[in-house]
């Protein structure tokens, strides 16, 4: 064990503006997973353009949403879909990984949304819910839907890029989620909602085939686990622990170095660098659709999919 790291408090970068809450009633994943009620919308998903825009999805609505460095809204697509990650394509495209639909294209100036990956050999995903490219191009993304401890069905894929051939790295995971790429490649970082934890899983030099794969690190707490996950230049981990209101900065050997609050809510979700210079990390606070901001000591690693 270690002990605990130093603590900051991240501040408010914007919220999602009053009178753009969607209808809790009408949406089956906000009825499944917050019962309770009063969902304004579930922002995931963080991603900034070329133009330092900051991109997130919210899942419980069906809706792409654009915010300007100023933290002004606007509504690119509004759609029959549940989007939970995106990502940028080198080529300008947004690639969204849809907890209904499987792996969808948004047209960013129409916001038009098209099937990329539905139905892999006639069956469908299980709810996508991540997705990361790496440099050479390859699409890594986690097919979470409810698995769990109780029955570990999630499942890590790679798309390749230079055969699309579609492949199920791992099937046997409890709960996969965020996911991000050491420096080097050589290894895949994983997000294990449901076991609190971060998988590590290795490569043999080629790059491609799965090799040794372990828990990296166990977390504890909270009312879910880790969540979306990235990476600053140096290597050190950023953790977004759903359920506690906190992000941690962990090194790269796995060390608690940072831990990042926020003033309200538990649900720290997602987090993606962004503004000058890289070095602010953006952090989405699903249940009461805000987005906090922090100021780090390090810019965030290239983003593959813009490089």
């Amino acid at each position: 064990m270690f002990s605990a790291p130093p603590e900051i408090m991240a501040e408010v970068f914007t919220r999602l503006p009053d009178g753009w809450e969607g209808d809790h009633a009408s949406s089956p994943w906000a009825v499944t997973q917050h019962p309770s009620g009063g969902l304004r919308a579930f922002l995931e998903g963080p991603s900034f353009d070329r133009d330092g825009n900051l991109w997130v999805v919210d899942i419980a609505f069906g809706r792409i949403f654009k915010i300007s460095p100023d933290g002004a809204f606007t509504t690119v697509a509004d759609y029959d879909g549940e989007p939970n990650g995106l990502k940028f394509h080198k080529d300008g495209r947004i690639f969204i990984a849809d907890h209904k639909n499987g792996i969808v294209n948004c047209d960013p100036k129409t916001g038009e949304i098209t099937p990329f990956v539905d139905r892999p050999y006639l069956e469908r995903f299980v709810g996508t819910n991540d997705l990361h490219f790496t440099m050479n191009g390859d699409l890594y993304f986690t097919d979470q839907g409810q698995s769990g401890l109780q029955d570990a069905y999630g499942k890590l894929y790679r798309l390749n890029i230079d055969d699309g051939r579609l492949e199920a790295l791992l099937t046997n995971v409890p709960s996969p989620n965020g996911l991000v790429p050491t420096l080097d490649e050589s290894q895949m970082l994983l997000a294990v909602t449901r076991a609190n934890a971060i998988w590590r899983i290795r490569f043999h030099p080629d790059g491609k085939t799965v090799a040794k794969t372990g828990n990296f690190i166990q977390l504890s707490g909270g009312l879910g686990g880790p969540d979306g996950l990235t990476m600053d230049e140096e290597g050190n981990l950023v953790i977004c622990h759903v359920g506690l209101g906190t992000v941690w900065l962990f090194s790269p050997l796995g060390e608690p170095k940072l831990r990042i609050r926020i003033p309200e809510g538990l649900a720290t979700t997602n987090a993606a660098f962004g503004g000058e210079g890289g070095k602010t990390l953006f952090i989405t606070e699903s249940s009461t659709a805000t987005i906090y901001k922090v100021e780090m000591p390090h810019a965030g690693a290239p983003i593959f999919g813009l490089s």
